[in-house]
């Protein structure tokens, strides 16, 4: 049983309810490519997961860390208790953080084996995003800084997807960029979600987010613009596809997840902003394969 206990504690120090976060922008990556190549190599997509999930869990944890040490996170106002209810020690987390760099990096060789990508393009942005993972709360903490919004929205977005596509069409191409943009403010919905929700006590251990200098109202008001501006761009972008019109079959659980927003019901609220993201990628992400036509793509 403690062994069990202590696996169990290491899957959830991964945060595994965020993964759709990495995984629906390699997905879209790889669709577009598909789109693009008409090829598309299981190897290359597998290889790609495993680095972008390894990368986004060490991430976790690196963040998971530095809050704890940074005094952000404690007892009586945490949700993520590994550290603040000793189910692992810090330098566990360390360890785990230092394993999961080490399993995206031997991915990453993998995959430029695998891959006709040049690896110089591979390389750029995947220590791009490495780099980024590290940097949100470790090293300049971005995330106390109120920068770590845009961190997540680039990273989690254009770099993400420009991986995957780098990776399964073998040559750069700025338009994945432009791609990424709705499903990359949806998954900045789930952070901001999250540093609303924690806005006090960060404000306690002195970290500064976009949520904290927007204040409530303002908070509201963007993580609803987060919400409902990729809808809008799906509505445009259906001009020249109806099948782009399917990612708004998850627009009532927008709207729901705006209402609990704006009742104050946050605790739970990253989880279920969460479980949107799942379902707008996966809609997304066939509406990419089923179009007709794509502009920007050749």
């Amino acid at each position: 049983m403690a062994g069990q206990s202590r696996l169990s504690a290491y899957l959830l120090a991964l945060r595994p309810w965020s993964f759709s976060a990495s995984l629906a922008p390699v997905a879209l990556g790889a669709a577009l490519a598909y789109r693009v190549v008409h090829h598309f190599s299981p190897l290359v997509f597998v290889a790609s997961c495993v680095t972008a999930l390894s990368v986004h869990a060490a991430g976790n944890v690196v963040n998971t860390y530095f809050d704890y040490m940074r005094g952000v996170d404690s007892r009586t106002s945490s949700d993520d208790r590994t550290l603040v209810d000793r189910r692992l020690t810090p330098g566990e987390v360390v360890h785990l953080g230092a394993l999961l760099y080490t399993i995206g990096c031997v991915g990453f060789i993998l995959l430029a084996g695998c891959s006709e990508a040049r690896m110089e393009h591979l390389a750029l942005v995947y220590f791009g995003g490495l780099s980024s993972s590290f940097l949100y709360t470790g090293g300049l903490g971005l995330k106390y800084i109120a920068l770590g919004d845009l961190l997540v929205l680039v990273t989690f977005g254009p770099v993400c997807v420009l991986y995957s596509f780098v990776a399964q069409a073998g040559r750069m191409d700025p338009a994945p960029l432009w791609y990424a943009m709705p499903l990359a403010m949806n998954t900045e919905a789930i952070l901001h979600a999250n540093n609303a929700r924690d806005r006090q006590q960060d404000a306690r251990a002195g970290a500064v987010t976009l949520a904290l200098l927007l204040g409530p109202t303002g908070s509201h008001v963007l993580y609803a613009l987060l919400l409902f501006v990729p809808y809008l761009l799906f509505a445009l972008l259906a001009a020249r596809s109806r099948w782009l019109l399917l990612p708004l079959i998850t627009l009532p659980s927008a709207f729901n997840l705006e209402r609990q927003f704006r009742d104050g019901r946050l605790a739970r609220l990253p989880r279920h902003t969460a479980r949107l993201n799942v379902y707008f990628g996966l809609f997304y992400i066939l509406a990419v394969v089923l179009a007709d036509f794509l502009p920007g793509l050749h």
